[in-house]
């Protein structure tokens, strides 16, 4: 396995460093960095079940980037790690060191499939972005002062495992907040109108898929 990857421009190290941001202020965990050849697959949670059998659906965002050298990596490491190398890179350097020290996380070992995905329909961007943000607002509304981890868990899990509604198939309410968190939303504004996202499904997965990224959700077998 390399130790380094080589990112194709400066833009693409913005990037990366946008989307590694965006993700430790969503949830502070791992990324799970994926270089096949001349591309890079970068994997965050944004959500993910806490116990046995709960209702919780496993939420995922997917960046892919290209290299501008094949390089060979699979490694899950910290989100600060890569923040914290990122941040010490110039505006116009491409390489990024691996961070030699990985994490065990169960939702890396469960990561979706490749092919086999089938058109599920569109989504309205509009549409996610009200269901964002009506679920930030409830969580919110849901917190006493000062809550401790379970009962934060408890209450993001109770909004965002509920189904969105407006869709062809159920999507969590979650998959919404990922897209919004994660910067994969296009057209922000007023002209985020006509904007969709397309919607695919493979078993138990569902991706929400924008030019900006990926959200993939795995619902939980109780569903």
């Amino acid at each position: 396995m390399d130790s380094e990857l080589l990112l194709a421009d400066p833009q693409v190290t913005a990037d990366l460093r946008n989307f590694i941001t965006r993700a430790r202020a969503a949830d502070d965990g791992a990324v799970r960095l994926q270089a096949v050849g001349s591309v890079l697959a970068a994997y965050v949670c944004i959500l993910r079940p806490r116990i046995l059998g709960e209702g919780t659906p496993t939420v995922l965002g997917l960046r892919t980037m290209p290299l501008a050298s094949p390089a060979e990596v699979d490694a899950t490491v910290q989100l600060s790690a890569v923040g914290d190398r990122l941040a010490r890179m110039g505006s116009a350097e491409t390489l990024l060191q691996v961070p030699p020290m990985t994490v065990r996380e169960t939702w890396a070992g469960i990561l979706p499939p490749r092919s086999g995905w089938e058109p599920a329909g569109r989504v309205p961007v509009q549409l996610l972005e009200q269901t964002a943000h009506r679920g930030i607002r409830e969580v919110a509304a849901m917190l006493p002062q000062s809550p401790g981890a379970a009962v934060v868990h408890s209450a993001r899990s109770g909004v965002w495992a509920q189904p969105m509604g407006g869709t062809a198939v159920p999507v969590p309410a979650g998959a919404a907040f990922a897209a919004l968190s994660l910067g994969f939303l296009p057209g922000d504004g007023p002209d985020a109108g006509g904007a969709e996202a397309a919607l695919f499904s493979n078993g138990r997965w569902l991706r929400l898929s924008t030019a900006r990224g990926h959200v993939l959700t795995r619902l939980p077998a109780v569903l």
